[in-house]
């Protein structure tokens, strides 16, 4: 072996050591025998240093993995017995190998024995168990196999082709009746030889147990002396979390309804009586959060049986199955309520569960309301923050609360669906009396209240949030609780979850403020004060943006009284930050973005005249262009890359804003009725000279491009004076990017305007194409996987640009520029259709070849077209799906040959009889298609369904292609 790229193998040797490591490894795959020298290496013990005995077993890994039919028969009995007697040397050594080169010899005994055991070597385990006996060294490693084999013919998360899936099943099908109670009759052996000296090898061995019982006869592990022995290790400390897991995969095993409630039932037996289920005593938090686990798979397991034995009819069995969930529910409060979040979230599957069955049932127990209302307490207080929480740093701890809290809201809504009246009474309850005493109870008291009331919002759903109205006694309960929270003064409350809940709920419940408008006054003073906007927590001011402007929309009608005061409350928070003078704005600027949105819909919406709106959208406008102007100049002498960068994005900024108030207008309100065209015509000339910017011109061209996308809609035909400058410019030096993104707009004017802008897309039309085409002519890396990329997307971009211009009944655009031009196009169309793999574009092209053969295929059509059709579309509609890539079980694949069948059917429509004469005595037979096929052919397209030929089609180029 080449000792000096061995070298390479220690993690702290040196870059070039470890590359040419890479690379001999690498070598040393590809080479037929390498492997006999990795082998007889492990065989004879040559190296000792650990990476490169890993090193060994990773190029046999491979070779087995890979290249194991090209060995011949001898060789396939070396790698046997060089792994033979690697593990007869492991019981002989005074140190055992480390334990990442015990699993990877592991794996490579389980790649062997896939490959193996149902031909060469079904000795396989009588082998290895020959050679490790009770040996402990052996032991290890023989439970590391059976894990590894596990998760070859087991593990969900490995994907098996159906191959792989159907051996794996044999495998096991033939294990069973070989040799799965020899390999049970050792676990057990194993268990009992090393339950009191060997933790280790015990914990491995019955997690063994617990991966095999899901698919060998569980009455080899459910019996008496396995059982027993399990419980035995309950009681021992290092092993009882293993034992735990170990009776969940038991209990978990799929079986009959009657025989599953038998065997829980007598486990559950012996646990209570063994003393188990007193967990006030358990002091383990790790051991009962698997104790919890195994309490949640019991439960869960006889809530199947019920639901099986219900559907079956058997009344008697299904009554005890519901008993005996019944005297679980104890046990289940216990761990759900215990303050150990882990040990709770176990538990709470069963506990969904179980309110689900008393969802069905039509008449509650006394025991089952307590049972309900309990569940719904534990819920509440489980809710509850702790004091640890860190809200201002949220780490890997607060995102597990967060997760916790999100299974404990959809018990909340289960248990709404079994008694929405407890639940509204329970959560009314606490509010009340915690809101009554706010300032002196501690926050996560105070929030959890809050957030109560907000989840009611869901687990009491109606439609439209009409809380209000409707059933009176919920109505009124909730219309209670809003009161008591916008009266309460608790949005004073100096921490920061509190005032956010109390946002979210208010903004939840908008609805409430048209019931009772005279609140409204304090809580948009809430939203701008301190306690919202100008709170000294970032994350309460941005979170706080987003939800006043909800608010502002929803109450759009009831804000009329308030907009000049809320215009110039926000005028601080309006102002453009300029990158200069180190001013720390007190909004993100995609927070200010919901702040000019908000700001838009104020003016857009109020009863003013529209002289008046059109006088506050100019006061919120000008500053924005006045700022806009300075900052260009200063980018267009800016030396500085940074600095360049950071003035780009302040202008960005700059359109963005302006952008976002024009999300205000609807067809209801538009801009010309609110007299605001003047304004935003002065925002599109102030910022369309960023467009020949030469510095920072990606981000700058990108704003104006979406400000351009925005004034089309609200502009319209205003808008058009400004198109043809603007389009020149983003055509200059353009890149795939510029062009992908700069075809939309575009489209967007022609889809609009249509003939309107006919003239200037004529004009437009060869320098965007030019363009274009010099783009996706550019030479790029052969493995330029990004270029190549950006290139499919501007085809795409391209076709869709052809399709909505002969789309929007505008082909004189195409026909207008000149002979050569309109081949060089139709050229492009046919390419796209045939020879590039990307079903998508495919599909485009198909769309327009038939929209052009409908406009252009009659007798009274372009001159030549005919020919073009004969010649290259209908080819085009044989050669694309004749082709390898083209994949008939791809679903965007079969919409492309949909269109296809299109064209083909608009041929027809358009030509006639000659279009048939052609396929059938020209084109198929050049295509060596058989006549009776042809005729087959002809019929179907002639048939007036276009969906019959459309199927035929489908099924037409399966047989065709090998």
């Amino acid at each position: 072996m080449d000792e000096q790229a061995l070298l390479g193998l220690n993690p702290n040797a040196d870059s070039d050591f470890r590359q040419r490591a890479l690379a001999y490894f690498e070598q040393l795959k590809i080479s037929p025998d390498a492997w006999q020298v990795c082998a007889e290496a492990l065989a004879q013990r040559t190296y000792s240093d650990d990476h490169i005995k890993f090193f060994c077993f990773q190029v046999l890994e491979h070779q087995v993995k890979y290249k194991y039919s090209e060995l011949t028969t001898v060789q396939q009995q070396l790698i046997r017995e060089t792994l033979i007697s690697w593990l007869q040397a492991q019981m002989l050594s005074l140190q055992p190998e480390k334990t990442f080169i015990r699993n990877k010899a592991a794996q490579v005994f389980a790649l062997l024995f896939v490959t193996e055991y149902l031909t060469k070597w079904p000795k396989f385990f009588f082998d290895i168990l020959s050679v490790v006996d009770l040996n402990p060294r052996g032991v290890d490693l023989y439970v590391r196999i059976l894990m590894a084999i596990d998760s070859e013919l087991v593990d969900r998360d490995v994907v098996h082709t159906s191959e792989e899936a159907r051996r794996n099943t044999l495998i096991k099908d033939t294990m069973r009746e070989q040799c799965i109670p020899n390999l049970v009759e050792s676990w057990y052996q194993i268990l009992q030889s090393y339950q009191y000296t060997n933790s280790e090898v015990t914990c491995q061995c019955l997690e063994v147990v617990g991966a095999y019982v899901s698919w060998i006869d569980l009455s080899l592990i459910a019996n008496d002396r396995f059982i027993n022995m399990l419980l035995g290790h309950m009681s021992i400390e290092v092993l009882r979390e293993e034992a735990c897991d170990c009776l969940f995969e038991i209990v978990n095993k799929g079986m009959d309804p009657v025989d599953k409630m038998k065997l829980v039932e007598s486990l559950c037996q012996v646990l209570q009586t063994a003393g188990f289920f007193s967990i006030d005593q358990e002091e383990d938090v790790d051991f009962l959060a698997r104790f919890s686990k195994l309490v949640n798979g019991m439960g869960q397991s006889l809530i199947v049986s019920w639901t099986k034995l219900i559907k079956s009819g058997d009344i008697k069995n299904a009554q005890e199955a519901l008993q005996a969930i019944e005297t679980k529910v104890a046990l289940m409060l216990q761990l759900l309520i215990h303050e150990d979040d882990d040990i709770s979230s176990n538990i709470i599957g069963f506990c969904y569960d179980y309110l689900h069955i008393l969802k069905q049932l039509t008449v509650l127990s006394d025991q089952q309301k307590a049972n309900v209302e309990a569940i719904m307490l534990a819920v509440m207080k489980k809710l509850t923050y702790d004091e640890e929480y860190n809200f201002e740093n949220e780490g890997e701890d607060e995102a597990m609360f967060v997760e916790y809290r999100k299974q404990l809201k959809l018990l909340l809504d289960r248990l709404a669906q079994v008694s929405p009246e407890l639940l509204l009474a329970s959560v009314r309850r606490v509010f009340s009396s915690t809101l009554q005493n706010w300032q002196t109870t501690r926050f996560m008291e105070v929030e959890v209240a809050i957030r109560l009331l907000y989840m009611l919002a869901e687990a009491l759903p109606v439609s439209h949030g009409a809380h209000f109205s409707g059933d009176v006694s919920k109505a009124s309960a909730l219309q209670d609780m809003m009161r008591t929270l916008v009266t309460s003064g608790v949005s004073s409350y100096q921490h920061t979850s509190v005032m956010l809940e109390f946002f979210e709920t208010v903004v939840r419940y908008e609805k409430f403020f048209t019931v009772e408008p005279q609140h409204i006054p304090n809580v948009l003073m809430a939203f701008l004060d301190h306690r919202g906007l100008r709170h000294s927590s970032a994350k309460v001011r941005s979170r706080t943006a987003y939800l006043f402007s909800r608010f502002v929309k929803s109450l759009n009608k009831q804000m009329n009284p308030f907009i000049e005061d809320i215009l110039n409350r926000i005028q601080d928070l309006l102002v453009l930050s300029p990158p200069e003078n180190g001013y720390q704005s007190l909004l993100s600027s995609d927070d200010q973005l919901f702040i000019y949105e908000t700001a838009g819909v104020l003016i857009v919406n109020s009863e003013y005249p529209a002289d008046r709106k059109q006088i506050l959208m100019r006061n919120l406008l000008t500053p924005l262009m006045e700022k806009f102007k300075i900052l260009l100049e200063k980018l267009m002498l800016a030396q500085d890359e940074e600095r360049q960068a950071s003035l780009a994005d302040c202008l960005n900024h700059a359109v963005g804003f302006a952008s976002r108030t024009s999300k205000a207008f609807s067809n209801k309100q538009t801009v010309k009725q609110c007299g605001c065209s003047e304004v935003y015509l002065d925002c599109l000339q102030t910022f369309l000279p960023a467009l020949s910017c030469p510095l920072q011109k990606d981000i700058l061209r990108s704003g104006v491009r979406t400000f351009l996308h925005r004034m089309i809609i609200c502009l319209e035909e205003e808008v058009l004076p400004f198109i043809p400058s603007a389009s020149e410019h983003m055509l200059k030096d353009c890149e795939a990017k510029d062009l992908q993104e700069f075809i939309p707009l575009i489209n967007q004017i022609t889809a609009k305007f249509k003939i309107q802008v006919s003239p200037f897309l004529q004009q437009m039309f060869m320098p965007l194409l030019r363009a274009i085409f010099e783009v996706l002519l550019r030479p790029a890396e052969e493995n330029d996987q990004s270029a190549a990329l950006e290139k499919q997307m501007l085809r795409r971009s391209y076709f869709a640009f052809l399709q909505t211009v002969t789309g929007s009944g505008m082909s004189e655009v195409i026909a207008n520029q000149g002979a050569e031009n309109v081949e060089q196009v139709l050229v492009t169309v046919i390419q796209g259709a045939v020879d590039y793999p990307d079903p998508i574009a495919q599909k485009t092209c198909f769309i327009i070849l038939s929209k052009l053969v409908e406009l252009w295929g009659g007798k009274d059509g372009p001159v030549g077209f005919a020919d073009f059709v004969y010649k290259h579309i209908v080819p085009a509609c044989f050669l694309a799906p004749l082709k390898q890539t083209f994949d008939l079980a791809d679903a965007q694949t079969v919409l492309a040959l949909s269109e296809c069948a299109v064209t083909l059917k608009t041929i027809h429509l358009k030509r006639g009889p000659e279009c048939v004469q052609y396929l059938q005595q020209e084109y198929l037979p050049s295509l060596q298609v058989a006549p009776e096929i042809i005729q087959e052919f002809c019929q179907a397209l002639q048939q007036p369904d276009a969906k019959v030929f459309k199927n035929y089609l489908k099924v037409f180029f399966q047989r065709a292609k090998p």
